[in-house]
């Protein structure tokens, strides 16, 4: 898999292109303490949010040590957003 880094007229933009899929929209770190400062004011201190390992278009959200979802990027028509995605399992139910 290739990437290319996005730069527009200011820097580095929070883009990649995967030559293969098009364009991702990249969580920058600093995005990731925000969010982990929201989910622990909103949810509790044991909510945690972390970098993944080897993708940087999200972030992992866990509960202590559970793992619950992802949080994606949304900067479509200039408001940006996040977007929290879990899954539930029927067995969990």
């Amino acid at each position: 898999m290739s990437f290319a880094v996005f730069t527009g007229g200011f820097g580095p933009c929070d883009k990649r292109r995967d030559l293969n899929r098009g364009w991702r929209i990249l969580v920058k770190p600093e995005e990731i303490k925000k969010l982990d400062a929201y989910f622990k004011r909103m949810f509790g201190s044991t909510m945690v949010v972390k970098a993944r390992p080897r993708k940087d278009d999200s972030a992992e959200v866990y509960l202590g040590e559970e793992f619950l979802g992802i949080v994606f990027r949304d900067d479509e028509d200039g408001d940006l957003s996040f977007n929290f995605s879990m899954a539930i399992l029927d067995v969990d139910l």
